[in-house]
Order: C-alpha cells, then structure tokens, then sequence
C-alpha cells in the first residue's frame, strides 16, 4: 500500500456492511482496510498515515466500546466513528465522552459518514503533528545533564534563577549557564517557550 494519503479503518462483523463501505470509500479516493473482528485490527500492523477508525459496536468477542479503550490505552492516535445498528443513548454517551468524533446509528447516508471521515482524518493530522513536535521535544530533553534537567524542571516551576541558586544551595553563575544550556540545547528562545516545551515533554511531573 502507498505510504502516501490517508487510510479508514473498518471493523464491522458483517461480511456485506465491510464490502460496502469499503467500495463507498475507495471510490472516494480513500484507502481502505477492513476488519471482521477487533482482535484482527489490534494484531494488524497500523500504517503510520494520517487514519480514522469506522467502529461497529456490537462485536464477537472485544465490542466496539472495549476497542476504543484498548486502542487509548496503548496510546495509538486514530479518531473513532461508531456505527451501529443496536445503539442508544448510554453507548452514544459512553463513545463520544471517551473521544469518539461521531456516533451513526444505521442505516446512516453516505454523506454523514464522508462527512464524519473528513473530520476525523483531519483531526488526526493535528494529532500526528501534535506527536511529532512532543516527540522532538522529549529528544532534546535527554541530551540533558542531570543538573541542566534539574535547572529545566525548577525554570517550569516559575521559579528566577537566584530562587533556583539558593533553593539548590549554589552560586547564581552556576545556575546561570545551566540554564543557558537548557535554553541553546532544547531550542528555545524565550522563558515562556521553554516553560511551553517543559509542559509538552512532560517535565513538569518530573521529580528532582
């Protein structure tokens, strides 16, 4: 398959609804990859592609609100459209509190799901985008000594540079270039950037 555009994933256990969604979105230019159970989805190899996830929620084995929580706790960025042709309110609730972009009880028209897919895909550019700035902020993190992280950690707290000296017991100097350092090594070019990049990369939950 091309590294290139974006991809919907279809999990639905009934052999026609795959088939049919299927040829509605490769016909709309998008490529396609579907699925009969949750358990084949979660062992497939996901393609690192913009992507969306078409999820029916009365499934054998792992149901579709199950999947949605497996896929969030392993931390894999793929918006979440439920179909279903036995829904309610709990599980609409229940889906779209947990993160899901849309909830189309079937028969939907061709337009909803177009429409739902778009958004989905589009947000999940922003996620991928979002992943890859965090990524990079979490490399640069670990180019940092022990001291420089310290000095980062306190920085993100607030604190000035003659609050971290005496809080740490050293000279200003010291905490001077320490955080001149940790300015020139994660690339920031003001306190409030760093501060920025100290919340992305989790530092602020660090503990010294």
């Amino acid at each position: 398959m091309s590294n290139r555009g974006p991809i919907v994933y279809i999990v639905d256990d009934d052999v026609s609804v795959c088939r049919s969604l299927s040829l509605l979105l490769k016909s709309h230019g998008f490529k396609v990859k579907g699925f009969l159970n949750a358990e084949d989805f979660l062992a497939f190899k996901h393609f690192k592609l913009p992507s969306c996830l078409v999820l029916d929620i009365q499934l054998p084995g792992i149901n579709g609100l199950l999947l949605q929580e497996i896929i969030e706790q392993r931390g894999i960025s793929m918006p979440v459209i439920f179909i279903t042709g036995h829904g309610n309110i709990p599980m609409s609730v229940k889906g779209m509190k947990a993160g899901a972009v849309d909830f189309l009880p079937k028969p939907f028209t061709k337009l909803k799901l177009l429409d739902a897919i778009t958004q989905a895909i589009a947000k999940n550019k922003v996620q991928i985008k979002e992943q890859a700035a965090i990524s990079k902020i979490k490399r640069r993190i670990k180019t940092l000594s022990p001291q420089e992280l310290e000095v980062f950690r306190l920085v993100a707290k607030g604190l000035l540079s003659k609050q971290i000296a005496r809080k740490r017991g050293t000279v200003l100097q010291t905490i001077k270039v320490h955080r001149g350092r940790v300015m020139q090594k994660m690339q920031a070019k003001t306190v409030t950037e760093l501060i920025r990049f100290a919340q992305k990369g989790g530092i602020t939950s660090f503990q010294g």
